[in-house]
């Protein structure tokens, strides 16, 4: 009795549940919009479809199998069964893109230097005309025999909507991760086809033999079905990214599209799929991609916390956390003192062309001429129309204060004598940041509801809350900063217990170490409140930012609790702690659950 509602009580509305728990953290609204469009796109396509199976006896149902209603003749069962399904391949969908950014996957075609987009056209119409032919052949065939029928059904079905969606979105089903485009079809299709296959035996359902091919897959599953499914789930793997082409299109090219609503309307969303790709902004593109290449390499942290944020606030933070490490690394691995001055200076007179009310395109592609061809892609997109001059300039402060460890009197004068000095310099290389971040955040706030006060208190927690990461930072770093020649640890407090030179100082200040720590999580603890008053929509994402990197300090604290050194920890780079790419997993998930790590 009623087993095709037992189906879903043990198959599918389990799955649905811990798709939803296990994604439900991470759902923006773009996320909700996304999940109820396909699913009422899904229902209404195919209830005249089904309904038309089952009056032409093709799909049949015992009466004691299925609960009572119908929809058009189609059983309750059924019509769930098109919504439950579209869900749980959305959502596996939804989850399995969330660390990849869609922007960077889009290509002028008429950009010839790009040698992804040579041949794109000629996948392009090679799609169209498989699909092209999959959705006229059948209607051709329609008076021959009768066991293909079932099979021209789903084709004709299927095949025009795969042509549509293909030609809206090939460039990112040919370039995205197979995770993210042949995996959540993949998956899901193999595990109904073992659904199908226990209801094809138990009698659930049955196709006439007279429709059928006879083919069978193995044992129970007819071809048809297997077929079926697959094309189901492309079906719905191919609108969602779809979806996601539109989407990367609106929040990318901010010239074109000024002013994208935070859920845009589908008439909006078909405007930006049918903006000819050679209209696509290359150098805009060429940037984020060496952004977001900057930050996989350098930042990992920020890079995991960034698949948290979506839309234009995403972007916008790659850009600024890009830049921030760039001119780290350009102005640290200068060969000389000298050479890191230029570094500075040539960063300071970025900022004043871009921050002048006589910008123009001339003067500031000559203020990016001395910069590596990458770095000049990551600064030409910086949004210094959303970001306020002061925070930038004291970070260039910052780095004029890395550049006195190599001043001669260095030694008998650091940098880093008090911990006024400590805190100076922590603010001005890290209080910025946290600061320029939240700026983002409540630029592009799409509810604009925050008060004047409000904003201000975040703003100087932010700030704070920099300053605690970095202290964390600096006790990571003792020993490759030693190898470097600095050390941040006030000098007033080794004074007395070690030699001056940094080689003997990395070896032998373990109190020291804690008492910066400590620190950080006393700033840590008495700010992290503050991230709960943020816009609900960055606060997860902040959230992430921000206990993935205390969970270094965390994984630092266990090692001194045990007496074990601080370096190589979790497998990092020589010399520094790290934390298992797992383990920061399970801590961004963890904390997207509201539950924050121990102070």
């Amino acid at each position: 009795m009623y087993d095709y509602a037992l189906v879903h009580v043990v198959y599918t509305i389990p799955l649905a549940i811990a798709l939803s728990i296990i994604l439900g953290p991470l759902l923006t609204r773009r996320d909700i919009y996304k999940i109820c469009f396909l699913q009422l796109v899904a229902v209404t396509y195919t209830i005249p479809w089904d309904s038309y199976l089952i009056r032409t006896r093709i799909w049949t149902y015992p009466q004691d199998v299925i609960i009572g209603p119908t929809l058009f003749d189609i059983p309750a069962e059924e019509v769930f069964f098109f919504s439950i399904q579209t869900y749980i391949t959305t959502c596996l969908q939804i989850l399995l893109s969330k660390p990849v950014l869609t922007a960077i996957h889009l290509h002028n075609e008429a950009d010839l230097l790009d040698p992804t987009s040579k041949s794109l056209p000629i996948w392009k119409r090679a799609g169209q005309l498989v699909f092209g032919l999959g959705s006229v052949i059948p209607i051709l065939l329609r008076e021959s025999n009768n066991e293909g029928h079932y099979m021209r059904l789903i084709l004709i079905w299927a095949c025009p909507v795969m042509l549509m969606l293909w030609s809206f979105a090939y460039q990112l089903l040919l370039t995205l991760p197979w995770t993210t485009t042949w995996l959540p079809i993949a998956a899901p299709t193999l595990y109904l086809w073992i659904v199908d296959t226990l209801a094809l035996r138990r009698g659930t359902w049955s196709i006439e033999s007279g429709t059928k091919l006879g083919i069978q897959v193995w044992p129970h599953l007819e071809l048809e079905e297997a077929v079926f499914f697959l094309l189901t789930n492309a079906l719905v793997v191919w609108g969602a990214t779809a979806f996601d082409n539109a989407v990367a299109i609106l929040d990318s090219f901010p010239s074109r599209f000024p002013m994208v609503p935070g859920i845009p309307p589908p008439t909006t969303m078909f405007k930006a799929l049918f903006l000819a790709t050679s209209k696509y902004e290359t150098r805009r593109l060429q940037g984020l991609r060496n952004a977001l290449m900057v930050l996989a390499k350098k930042s990992r942290s920020f890079y995991l916390a960034s698949g948290v944020f979506a839309g234009r606030l995403r972007i916008d933070l790659i850009l600024l956390y890009a830049f921030c490490r760039v001119a780290d690394d350009l102005i640290d691995d200068a060969p000389s003192a000298a050479e890191a001055s230029k570094w500075v200076q040539h960063f300071t007179n970025f900022l004043d062309i871009a921050y002048s009310p006589k910008r123009d395109e001339k003067r500031l592609q000559q203020a990016l001429d001395p910069f590596p061809p990458e770095a000049q892609s990551i600064l030409l997109f910086l949004p210094t129309d959303k970001l306020p001059s002061g925070p930038l300039y004291s970070l260039l402060d910052g780095f004029r204060i890395d550049q006195k460890f190599f001043d001669a009197e260095s030694r008998e004068h650091p940098p880093i004598k008090t911990f006024a000095d400590l805190e100076r310099y922590a603010s001005c290389v890290a209080g910025t940041v946290g600061e320029l971040c939240l700026n983002l955040v409540y630029y592009h706030d799409p509810d604009q509801g925050a008060s004047t006060e409000t904003k201000r208190r975040c703003l100087a927690a932010g700030a704070k809350m920099g300053r605690a990461l970095q202290y964390v930072n600096i006790v990571r770093d003792v020993k490759t900063d030693a190898d470097a020649g600095r050390c941040y640890i006030p000098s007033e407090w080794l004074e007395k217990s070690t030699q001056r030179s940094a080689e003997t100082r990395a070896e032998q200040i373990p109190h020291p170490r804690k008492r910066i720590l400590d620190l950080a999580f006393a700033i840590y603890a008495n700010n992290r409140d503050a991230i709960e008053a943020l816009p609900y929509y960055a606060r997860g994402g902040i959230r992430v930012a921000v206990e993935s990197y205390m969970e270094i300090g965390r994984v630092m604290r266990e090692r001194m609790r045990q007496g074990r050194p601080l370096e190589f920890a979790g497998g990092g780079k020589k010399g520094r702690s790290s934390v298992p790419k797992s383990r920061r997993i399970w801590v961004g998930w963890k904390t997207m659950m509201g539950r924050r790590g121990a102070v």
